[in-house]
């Protein structure tokens, strides 16, 4: 089949050709035609960078020629010589558009030099280009030098201020690690010098591989310009439009994406990379904060969104965005496509097909709406479309003959459609390249098949693995997939990522994975992740569903052998699936992974971490960061340490547990080592992570292992196997809700008390819930004189408690001066770190303690003597605490794999799970009048999730910062609380998510708020707490020494003495007095606080022995004779008991590793999660 595009062309398209003929000859450069829209468009915004943390910035098509053209000027007077090409070193920036203007007006092209890429190939790039300059972003100045030093001589010609550029001589010098052939190139380098003085060059690229092996490919500016001004046409641009740069600069499309928007006036967004690895938070920065009209991209970044953002943001009814093109891969089939818009959606959809040899595109094809629309549409491929102007498209089978039907290779050219590849010297006009890709010619239409290198051939049969891969992709149970054949077993695998609503495949503590990752994060994927798949029972039951259904649609030797579940597809550069890194997961399936960081593997992620954090502070490039240096105190700021934390968690491929926090509180070594630690546990062990020496579990004989089991659990939210009676319920900040009335012989039986000394006081009104504030004390009277607890514990745990832990010290280490003591009476092994903070159920049969742990377990312990009750692993690591709905049956948690899980307090049965956008941190709180469970997420939102309907009545979003604190309820007003790592604290009405008002500090907010009658507290990473009015006013303002993560708790001594129940019935009013109302808080400058809420004055502090993350609770202390006590823990693994009216110290405990949890007390028991993988059960006891 011979395709020219006069022939192919319909008559619409005949007349665009012959309209657009004459801009073709007047426009012969890519910067004449940025020039003819900046005369008419001065005053529009031409480019703006939006960094999503921090306003956007923007420039004016005035500003950007003024500066394009002063950067011209000034690389004319530092380059004497004529350079054909001109380096340029850099990351996205707002200057970037201005830098490529500046290159190509010299006249030059600009050759993209990838920071990221390994130093060698960036000098082999220099080499095949002759590069005598380049152009350097002066943040990367020292990177530069550091990395080429050796390998190149470097002379530093001018510092270009104004538009933050190094200009930089490079005298290449001979290596042995570059290839002979390479040397004796550069000692002629006729190439680009021969084809300057032919053809004015745009750019030169180095392609990515797919289509064979790389090549240097250099671009003339009449072959890229018949692109920019036909999709110009076809695309329908106008000044109007924002057009995002999602490609990188080494990516030909990034050309078509700069200059669509340049040439018609529009505006250019450009975002960090980073972002663009975030899916949820760029289709934020993309549709929320800029109205996104044009997006290019591979279908693999969009499948990133997810189907839910894809519905909900990108193609919703009311989407900005009116056009969006797939390039770069195979278009997704018509069902997928139909299956991510939304009803109503009128965003036109395109497919476009090119390759860097011909650059860029050689065919477009506008997807009808109305097959998009069809109810029962037709699951078949798009067609590749037709020829862009001036293209020639042929199809030839094997032998060179020409195809008019049937499949066979693509070739593409055209008379001015070509390019330079490698060494060759001279243009020959009409040159066909060969594509390397395999269509098929049906009904004059041209169906991609597959790459030619993945038509493979399985028992005598020819297997297309990109149309294997999309029917794989076109299933309901699937995201995305990809598809590759094992070279050392020829076994056909698929990797497989799982659709919204199916089960997740456990993933790293990273949402997004990335080719960049580490080659240990990458065996901790494959070992993590991969090798669970044939474990889980849920996993292999979808596999039998995907299994059953490729059989119905493929022959048997299409079936892929072996089906792999991943949490995402590992990406190249250029937003394409790197199919090396998931072969390499293959390989390491089943492997240990726990192997050592080689040394200098350290010292890289060393300079790595040096090299971010002085690009954030803004640091020149020679200054030293010391081990001791602290981000904050450096010239950083709250934004910055977000925008480092990004980009670690980018670079990195991990996102260590606690690294904001280390960022904004600790040392350079600090941040190093917990980096370090991630990646590999065995260089640096947490040296409070101590085990038990006689690790014996107690608890597994009696664990249930109910793995995860999501929407497909069937069981009903109405019929749970808890009956709805009255029972407590114990939280962190000493929360004590009574959810309905005791019967006094409820507890006799279990307890073994006498039917009298239960004393909690039953206020409630038509199960309304009562916040007891003297709670704690009911099971102090129970087991005041009552042995049973002790005797029982002691049986259980005798042997199995270590010295250490029965140790009881006080802060001078002589334990005899302190009036209490503590001991352990049992602890619970749950695999990991626990973070998260336990939850208490208090009710007749038993009080259980539901806790979990990164270890993705989730446990339900029997308080009285540790017994696990049941045990579930969840889809990823949890830190959330629990909640217990308004009936006591549902229990709900918070987890990294971005669910919040609706369980069965009885058995631990999945009843329901709704997703949010990312990870969940936030510890979810119930609604005492509604039921809503609130839960907060870090993509931005809070949710109001009914569990007995199972939907979420509203969501709110909270204006760009992740929610890690967790929502606070107050009846008198009604409002809800809740707080964002972008500084804000937001005001709701929790019947609506309604805003009411909102208090902006600034810096982020981990500290959780807490309310009063008289206001809502909280604290900063400034290390200020905070009293605001229901009202928003701010009322006080206490400043510590360091960050306040910890969580204010409220209490009042009055309260506490006199056993008051107050009543968190909206018409009901506490009768304590404001005046006696305390907020007890701790900082990381190692004190506690105790402050009056009234007017923020220091009632009194602690200081303890290490930095305090968990939050106080202040509970009643009649049975040791005083009137409050304040447990609260140190990172350093102290528990600590307080004077709660003086601030002395009454007993203190050092447990085997930091606690991070918060301690949770009910009558002499104290349980707290440790970060040595244990939970513990304490018993407070008087001398």
């Amino acid at each position: 089949m011979h395709l020219r595009c006069t022939v192919y062309f319909t008559d619409l398209t005949i007349y665009v050709f012959i309209k657009l003929f004459p801009q073709i000859m007047a426009a012969k450069f890519l910067h004449e035609l940025v020039h003819e829209a900046a005369l008419a468009r001065g005053d529009n915004i031409a480019v703006t960078f939006d960094s999503s943390i921090a306003a956007r910035v923007s420039l004016t098509y005035d500003e950007f020629i003024a500066l394009s053209n002063e950067l011209t000027e000034q690389l004319r007077i530092f380059i004497q010589t004529n350079s054909a090409a001109i380096g340029l070193f850099c990351h996205a920036d707002i200057f970037l558009p201005v830098w490529i203007m500046g290159v190509l007006q010299f006249p030059a092209a600009y050759v993209p030099l990838d920071p990221a890429s390994p130093p060698l190939c960036i000098v082999r790039m220099i080499n095949k280009c002759s590069l005598d300059y380049c152009l350097i972003q002066s943040h990367l100045l020292h990177q530069f030098q550091t990395a080429f030093s050796n390998l190149l001589s470097l002379t530093l010609c001018a510092t270009l201020s104004s538009h933050k550029l190094t200009l930089m001589k490079l005298k290449r010098e001979p290596d042995a690690s570059i290839q002979p052939e390479t040397e004796e190139y550069l000692a002629t380098s006729p190439i680009a010098k021969h084809f300057h003085q032919r053809e004015p060059l745009a750019y030169i690229l180095h392609t990515s591989g797919t289509t064979g092996l790389p090549k240097t490919v250099k671009v003339p500016h009449k072959c890229i310009v018949p692109n920019i001004i036909h999709l110009r046409s076809v695309f329908k641009m106008t000044a109007e439009d924002v057009v995002f740069l999602s490609s990188p600069l080494t990516f030909d499309p990034s050309v078509v994406e700069m200059f669509l928007a340049l040439s018609s006036g529009a505006c250019l967004l450009i975002v960090p990379s980073a972002i663009k690895k975030m899916p949820r938070r760029l289709a934020h920065v993309l549709f929320k904060r800029n109205a996104t009209t044009v997006l290019q991209a591979t279908p693999t970044l969009v499948r990133r969104f997810g189907r839910r953002v894809l519905q909900e943001e990108v193609l919703s009814a009311n989407s900005s965005l009116r056009l969006l093109a797939f390039g770069g891969e195979p278009c997704p089939s018509q069902t997928l496509l139909k299956s991510w818009r939304q009803k109503d959606n009128n965003t036109d959809i395109c497919n476009l097909y090119g390759t860097t040899e011909v650059s860029c595109w050689a065919s477009w094809y506008k997807v009808p709406h109305k097959l998009l629309c069809e109810y029962d549409i037709a699951d078949v491929s798009v067609p590749l479309g037709e020829p862009m102007l001036d293209t020639i498209m042929e199809v030839r089978d094997e032998t060179g003959c020409l195809i008019i039907d049937g499949e066979g290779q693509l070739f593409i050219g055209g008379q001015e459609r070509v390019c330079l590849i490698d060494d060759e010297e001279n243009i020959i006009s009409g040159t066909m390249r060969a594509t390397g890709d395999w269509v098929q010619v049906r009904n004059s239409h041209l169906y991609f098949l597959g790459r030619k290198d993945r038509l493979v051939k399985r028992f005598g049969q020819r297997v297309h693995l990109d149309a294997l891969q999309q029917t794989i992709e076109n299933l309901p149970q699937v995201e995305a997939c990809a598809v590759s054949l094992s070279k050392e077993d020829s076994r056909l695998m698929a990797f497989i990522v799982l659709a919204s609503g199916h089960l997740r495949a456990p993933s790293s503590s990273s949402s997004e994975v990335h080719s960049e990752h580490s080659k240990e994060s990458l065996k901790d994927l494959a070992a993590g992740d991969v090798t669970r798949n044939c474990t889980d029972p849920e996993v292999r039951v979808i596999e039998g569903e995907i299994r059953q259904r490729l059989t119905q649609l493929l022959d048997s030797h299409s079936v892929p052998d072996t089906l792999l579940f991943i949490p995402a597809l590992p990406l190249t550069s250029h937003g394409k699936v790197s199919i090396d890194e998931l072969m390499k997961m293959c390989q390491t399936q089943g492997q240990h992974t726990n192997t050592q960081i080689e040394h200098e593997n350290i010292e890289a992620i060393r300079l790595k971490i040096q090299t971010l954090w002085k690009e954030c502070l803004g640091l020149a490039s020679d200054v030293m960061v010391e081990e001791d240096a602290h981000f904050m105190l450096s010239g950083g700021d709250s934004l910055r340490a977000l925008r480092l934390y990004d980009e670690i968690t980018v670079a990195m491929g991990t996102t260590p547990v606690g690294l904001l926090e280390v960022i904004l509180d600790g040392s350079f070594i600090d941040v190093l080592n917990l980096i370090v630690t991630r990646l590999d546990n065995n260089i640096t062990q947490p040296s409070k992570k101590r085990m038990h020496d006689d690790s014996t579990s107690e608890v597994s004989p009696k664990r249930q292992h109910k793995h995860m089991s999501t929407v497909r659990v069937t069981e009903s939210l109405t019929g749970p196997s808890v009956k709805t009676i009255g029972f407590v319920v114990v939280r962190r900040a000493g929360e004590v809700i009574d959810w309905g009335c005791f019967q006094k012989d409820c507890f006799s039986d279990t307890i073994g008390t006498d039917k009298s000394e239960i004393i909690v006081q039953s206020t409630t009104l038509d199960n309304n819930a009562d916040l007891i504030i003297n709670a704690s004390n009911e099971l102090c009277k129970i087991s005041r004189n009552n042995s049973a607890i002790g005797e029982v514990t002691e049986v259980v745990r005798r042997g199995q408690v270590t010295e250490t832990e029965r140790g009881e010290c006080s802060q001078d280490g002589s334990s005899d001066v302190l009036p209490l003591g503590l001991r352990v009476l049992w602890s619970s092994d749950t695999g990991r770190c626990v973070d998260a903070s336990p939850v208490l159920l208090v009710a007749p049969e038993r009080t259980t303690v539901f806790i979990g742990s990164h270890s993705h377990r989730l446990q339900a312990l029997n308080l009285t003597n540790g017994e696990v009750i049941w045990e579930r692993i969840l889809g990823d690591r949890l830190e959330s605490s629990a909640a217990i709905s308004k009936c006591g049956t549902v229990l709900a948690v918070g987890c990294y794999d971005k669910q919040v899980y609706f369980l069965d307090v009885a058995c631990g049965d999945t009843l329901w799970t709704f997703e949010t956008g990312d990870m969940v941190k936030s510890s979810p709180t119930v609604d005492p009048e509604t039921g809503l469970v609130f839960a907060g997420s870090h993509d931005g939102y809070v949710y109001a999730l009914d569990p007995l309907a199972k939907s979420c009545k509203w969501q709110h979003y909270c204006g760009g910062g992740a929610v890690f604190s967790s929502p606070c309820v107050h009846l008198s007003p009604r409002q809800l609380y809740c707080s964002t790592l972008g500084g804000d604290l937001h005001c709701l009405n929790p019947d609506s998510g309604i805003v009411l008002w909102t208090y902006s500090s600034g810096v982020p907010f981990f500290s959780s708020p807490y309310c009063s009658d008289s206001g809502v507290f909280i604290g900063s990473v400034n290390g200020h707490m905070f009293g605001l009015s229901h009202s928003g006013d701010k009322i006080w303002d206490f400043s510590t020494e360091g960050s306040v993560f910890s969580s204010p708790c409220v209490s009042s001594l009055a309260s506490l003495t006199n056993f008051q129940v107050v009543s968190m019935i909206s018409s009901r009013s506490t009768s304590t007095s404001s005046a006696s109302q305390m907020v007890t808080c701790g900082s990381h400058d190692g004190h506690i606080y105790c402050l009056n809420a009234v007017n923020g004055s220091l009632l009194w502090k602690f200081q303890t022995t290490g930095k305090v993350f968990s939050t106080p609770f202040v509970f009643d202390a009649t049975p040791w004779g005083l009137r409050a006590l304040v447990a609260v823990c140190s990172t350093d693994g102290t528990v600590w008991i307080l004077d709660g009216e003086t601030g002395t110290l009454k007993a203190a405990l050092s447990l085997p590793g930091e606690l991070f949890s918060s301690p949770v007390v009910w009558g002499r028991t104290l349980v707290v999660g440790c970060r040595n993988d244990y939970v513990y059960c304490l018993e407070l006891t008087k001398r």
